[in-house]
C-alpha cells in the first residue's frame, strides 16, 4: 500500500479525493470533496450529461470507497452537476439550490471490509503445514494429519461465512431503512429555516477553529482550498450577523479578520499549484 493510498484509508479527504481522480479519469469526470457532520459530501463534475451517468458514477464510487475502506467514513452522498469554475463554497450552493444546481445526487452507505477476506489472508501463510509433512510418515499419520486439518479449516469457514451472513443482513436491514427515510424526506421536504444571530455567530467560530487547526498540518493545495473555503464560510456567517445581535461589533471585525485568513489561504494553495 503506498503512502496515498495509506492517508486515504486513514480517511483523509484530500487522499481519498486523489485517488477518486486518479480512477475516474477515463470517465472524464473531476471530484472534489467535503466531510461534514458525519457525512462524506463528493462532487462529480464533467463537461456533459452523458459522461455523468448515475448507475455508472455511483457503482464506480462504491467500488474505489470500499476498496480504500476509509476509517470512520460510512455515510456518503454523490452530488453531480456540469463541470463550472472553481467554487470554494459549492457545498454552501447545491445544499440552498439542489434542484437548480444538481442533475442527480444518491445517498450511499459503505460496506464494512469483509472480515473472511482478512482472516484468509493473515491465515495463508500457515497453509504450507500441509506440504510439511515428513515424507517418511506413515499413511495413517499423514492421514489423520489432514483430516484434523481440514476439520478445523471447516469449522472457521463455516463460522465465518455465519458471521458474514449475519453482517450482510444487518447491512441490507440498514441501507433498506435509510433508502425509506430518504423518499420520505425528498417527498415531503421542509424549508430549511434560517439561523439566529446567535447561531450564526457560533457556527463561524466553530468554522473559524476548524480553519485555524487544519492550516497548521496542510501541505496539499486541495487542502488549503478546503481552508479557504472553511474561512470564508466563517466570514460570511459573521457578515450576516444583525445589527440588533449584542456581539454584533465583534462580529463584522471577526468577519474582516476571516476574510484576510481566507486570502492567506487561497494564496497558498494558488503557490502549490504553480
Amino acid at each position: 500500500m503506498n503512502d496515498i493510498a495509506k492517508q486515504a484509508h486513514n480517511g483523509r479527504v484530500a487522499a481519498i479525493i486523489q485517488v477518486i481522480n486518479e480512477q475516474m479519469t477515463d470517465l472524464g469526470v473531476r471530484t472534489r470533496a467535503v466531510f461534514t457532520h458525519d457525512v462524506l459530501q463528493l462532487l462529480c463534475e464533467a463537461k456533459n450529461p452523458e459522461s455523468l451517468e448515475k448507475t455508472t458514477i455511483v457503482t464506480k464510487i462504491r467500488e474505489i470507497l470500499e476498496s480504500i475502506s476509509p476509517r470512520n467514513i460510512r455515510r456518503v452522498r454523490i452530488n453531480s452537476r456540469i463541470l463550472k469554475e472553481q467554487q470554494l463554497l459549492w457545498l454552501e450552493t447545491i445544499s440552498q439550490d439542489p434542484e437548480e444546481q444538481l442533475l442527480w445526487s444518491e445517498d450511499i452507505i459503505l460496506k464494512k471490509p469483509n472480515l473472511f477476506k482478512r482472516w484468509f489472508n493473515r491465515s495463508s501463510p500457515n497453509q504450507p503445514i500441509v506440504n510439511n509433512l515428513s515424507s517418511n510418515s506413515k499413511p495413517e499419520k499423514r492421514q489423520f494429519s489432514l483430516s484434523l486439518i481440514l476439520g478445523i479449516g471447516v469449522s472457521l469457514l463455516l463460522g465465518l461465512i455465519g458471521l458474514w451472513l449475519y453482517s450482510e443482513l444487518q447491512f441490507q436491514l440498514f441501507n433498506a431503512l435509510q433508502s425509506h427515510r430518504k423518499y420520505k424526506v425528498e417527498v415531503s421536504p421542509s424549508p430549511q429555516q434560517p439561523l439566529s444571530s446567535a447561531e450564526q455567530f457560533t457556527q463561524g467560530v466553530k468554522l473559524a477553529i476548524e480553519a485555524a487547526a487544519e492550516g497548521q498540518v496542510a501541505d496539499t493545495r486541495q487542502e488549503w482550498l478546503e481552508i479557504a473555503q472553511k474561512w470564508q464560510q466563517a466570514a460570511d456567517l459573521m457578515a450576516e450577523v444583525s445589527p440588533d445581535f449584542e456581539r454584533y461589533k465583534i462580529a463584522q471585525d471577526r468577519a474582516i479578520l476571516y476574510r484576510k485568513n481566507q486570502e492567506q489561504a487561497q494564496q497558498k494553495a494558488d503557490e502549490l499549484n504553480n
